[in-house]
């Protein structure tokens, strides 16, 4: 029996259908259709957020956001990310700066950042690894002495709370992604969340090709749009939010139990955070035996994922090589095992089973 890594969550055929067959009856497939602002007035109203666009993936989101805010020059950022994190910076024309992350959280590590700025820094990018909220209290307090502005990447932070409000309400703007991969989902697609009516206002004609009126461009604008058929997915799967972080959340739990007495540990959580369990890493104490690990639970046919390696700051043919002594050791040493909705307690139970017996077997 094959154990994937992620599976997608998938609403029921007949709730999407019905949606669907809508869009077939009044023709109207992208630009802002019903389903679209629907789902955008969802979100906004979830996250207590002023400004909320739906936009066509969390890396536009990114790029989107960097060109409304106008920046230029440097932005310090995470090389413990996806790698759309930077690619979206230097899609911009900007430099991303990388600075090393905390050893616990795996998060940009906040006290080290004022060592990277240079008259040339305009941002910071941080992002929210695993769903893990970042320091934002002390990233902020920098950004605003140095008059930098802040985005976060919250890809992996859907539902998670900081200080009892929506991360989304943190930085100059927020950005999520609803990829099919991603706790809830639209099957492509992302999301802009931000409090300035004005930069909101920027926004939403740059992911329209700069309109301002059918004939009149005021932006450089990119097609960031999403269509009506994501939108609808989107739709489908909002009711059930609670279950899919619910059954995560005992996912988790049975793999802490299981797992209590390993000696392996996990990142540290922000104690003014929230959970949404989105991912479930280990840090393992050699990149050997984690390798060994993911190679015999491959066999047993459960997949498992390095997240994320290797460092984006020494990797990327396409920017200078830069060590970071706490990067290059942790991303050599996390492994994420398999976690979504359709995962079952007993083939957790089979994969704690597996990794007991890797682990009594390697002590022989």
């Amino acid at each position: 029996m094959i154990i994937q890594i992620n599976k997608p969550f998938l609403p029921e055929k007949e709730a999407y259908n019905q949606l669907i067959s809508k869009i077939w009856d009044n023709q109207w497939l992208t630009n802002s259709g019903p389903y679209a602002v629907g789902l955008e007035f969802l979100l906004k109203k979830r996250f207590d957020v002023n400004q909320l666009l739906f936009v066509s993936s969390g890396t536009m989101a990114l790029q989107i956001s960097i060109a409304a805010l106008e920046l230029e020059g440097e932005i310090i950022t995470t090389p413990f990310s996806f790698i759309a994190t930077t690619t979206s910076i230097i899609w911009q024309n900007c430099m991303p700066v990388f600075t090393d992350i905390d050893p616990h959280s795996l998060n940009i590590d906040a006290t080290k950042i004022e060592a990277s700025i240079t008259p040339r820094t305009s941002a910071i990018i941080a992002t929210h690894v695993y769903g893990n909220p970042c320091d934002i209290i002390l990233i902020e307090s920098i950004a605003k002495k140095h008059g930098l502005k802040v985005i976060y990447d919250g890809a992996h932070a859907f539902d998670v709370k900081y200080n009892n409000e929506s991360i989304f309400n943190a930085g100059d703007i927020s950005i999520c992604s609803l990829h099919a991969s991603k706790i809830y989902h639209s099957t492509e697609g992302g999301f802009i969340a931000l409090n300035n009516h004005e930069i909101g206002g920027k926004i939403a004609r740059i992911r329209n090709f700069g309109f301002t009126s059918p004939t009149t461009f005021k932006e450089l604008g990119i097609n960031g749009k999403n269509s009506e058929f994501h939108a609808a997915m989107g739709l489908a799967n909002y009711p059930h939010i609670e279950s899919i972080i619910e059954k995560r959340r005992s996912l988790t739990e049975k793999y802490d139990e299981l797992l209590n007495d390993l000696s392996v540990s996990k990142p540290v959580w922000n104690n003014k955070g929230t959970k949404n369990y989105a991912y479930y890493p280990l840090i393992f104490n050699e990149e050997k035996t984690m390798l060994d690990l993911m190679d015999f639970l491959q066999k047993e046919g459960v997949f498992t994922r390095r997240y994320f390696y290797p460092s984006l700051a020494n990797s990327l043919d396409f920017l200078p090589k830069q060590s970071l002594a706490v990067t290059d050791d942790i991303a050599k040493r996390v492994l994420c095992l398999p976690l979504y909705f359709d995962l079952s307690l007993q083939n957790v139970e089979r994969i704690c089973n597996l990794i007991e017996k890797f682990f009594f077997d390697a002590q022989k």
